[in-house]
């Protein structure tokens, strides 16, 4: 690494650590910045990452995306070009040298716009590549991110710099070695867009179910290039996506509201057989519902008193 990368290394340290005085994801005054910090390895944890910058300042930690793994740390950042439901795990972190990362998030419009102004140009025709990624930290992209950060200082400085700034990180990523991915899931008419199309529909309707077809109409396409697409860009198929949306929320519904049933919240989700529920859920968390609820609350718990 560069030296000018480790000393933005070393000054976002110090702001992480300035900003974040215990364990967890805090957010900023500056909007879309986050900072995490664990003194621990944790996880599995799931969630969706929406479209954002992922960049780890201290620790690892390993991202899956259906069975894809994508580990990285201080050397790398990761994007998610659309919304992806994923497992994390902090992989590296101790109370000596906690885990540190930011995250930033942008909107579609944010990057039609840099791309617009800058001029820059888009294969409408190239087709649909997976919606994460990994790739190696470059000073110049650091740089504008220390810069962002730094404003957390300078408070009556974030509504006139912040946007500024965040145009050249959107800049800096799409420039970047696989920045067309970015590029491509914006550019209407492409195929990630439409896929991003249909994404944001199961994500508004998780809980419904629906043919295929009408997937397909929504995305513009026809149903086998909607499957190829679709698996193309977030690695599952959009049943498969849409089960995996339906149990992260059942989880944290239950997790939420002590009085939570089951089955109640199974129906909720959208299944119609409490039965079938279980079976899945317990594929997935590695415990029925009421058991893995209480093995987290128990870990919260211990992590309280610790």
């Amino acid at each position: 690494m560069s030296n000018q990368i480790n000393k933005n290394q070393d000054e976002l340290t110090q702001l992480i650590e300035t900003y974040t005085d215990n364990d967890g994801v805090h957010a900023t005054t500056i909007p879309s910045l986050s900072f995490t910090r664990f003194s621990d390895t944790i996880g599995p944890s799931y969630g969706v990452y929406n479209p954002s910058l992922c960049i780890i300042i201290q620790g690892r930690k390993e991202v899956l995306l259906a069975q894809e793994s994508y580990v990285y740390s201080p050397a790398d950042y990761l994007v998610a070009s659309v919304n992806l439901p994923i497992t994390g795990q902090v992989t590296e972190a101790s109370p000596e040298v906690p885990y540190l990362a930011l995250k930033l998030e942008f909107t579609p419009s944010e990057i039609l716009e840099v791309l617009r102004e800058f001029e820059i140009g888009v294969d409408k025709k190239e087709n649909a590549k997976r919606g994460m990624y990994v790739s190696k930290i470059e000073s110049p992209l650091l740089d504008a991110v220390t810069r962002l950060a730094r404003l957390l200082d300078n408070p009556k400085d974030i509504p006139i710099l912040a946007p500024l700034i965040r145009k050249e990180i959107i800049y800096r990523v799409l420039q970047g070695e696989h920045g067309g991915i970015l590029k491509q899931m914006v550019i209407d008419g492409s195929p990630a867009n439409q896929i991003s199309d249909a994404i944001e529909h199961i994500m508004n309707n998780y809980e419904n179910t629906f043919k295929i077809e009408e997937l397909a109409e929504i995305a513009n396409m026809s149903v086998s290039s909607l499957h190829r697409h679709f698996k193309e860009v977030t690695a599952m198929s959009p049943i498969q996506f849409q089960k995996q949306l339906r149990l992260q929320v059942a989880r944290s519904l239950l997790l939420s509201e002590s009085a939570a049933d089951a089955a109640d919240v199974a129906f909720q989700v959208g299944y119609e057989s409490p039965s079938q529920f279980s079976r899945e859920y317990s594929r997935m968390f590695g415990l029925p519902p009421k058991e893995d609820i209480k093995r987290m609350r128990e870990n919260y718990d211990e992590t309280l008193n610790a």
